[in-house]
């Protein structure tokens, strides 16, 4: 498991995050995800609000990737990993206490993302180098 950097969590809180993943015959989904947060040194979260193409990519292969970049350092972050879905669990209450707290939508699922892997995404040479995983 990768460990997040406070350098990664700042940017991750700072940012429009963008998740990406892969219908089971190969297509490429990306979105936004705006209530993509920090759940801990290991994992990511978000709220499943749609219940759309990601949601059905990430039922068939439990794969994701996020992406965070801040335009103006040209820097950023890739963060691949599996994902887990929670329902009726503190994780979820916590993500629904965060939905209502921002006036949002009542969240499907809270998303944890296992972050096995991290990618710079920094413009230049080292754009793609592996962090961590």
């Amino acid at each position: 498991m990768a460990t997040l950097t406070q350098e990664m969590k700042d940017m991750i809180g700072a940012q429009l995050n963008y998740l990406a993943t892969a219908d089971e015959h190969g297509n490429p989904q990306v979105g936004p995800k705006g209530t993509m947060r920090v759940l801990d040194d290991h994992h990511l979260i978000y709220n499943e609000e749609t219940g759309k193409q990601a949601w059905h990519n990430l039922q068939y292969s439990k794969k994701a990737a996020v992406a965070s970049v801040d335009y103006k350092a040209l820097k950023g972050f890739r963060f691949e990993g599996t994902v887990e879905f929670h329902h009726d669990d503190k994780i979820f209450e916590d993500a629904q206490a965060f939905a209502k707290e921002r006036h949002l939508p009542a969240a499907i699922s809270a998303v944890v993302i296992n972050v096995e892997r991290i990618y710079k995404l920094d413009a230049g040479p080292n754009a793609g180098d592996l962090i961590e995983g």
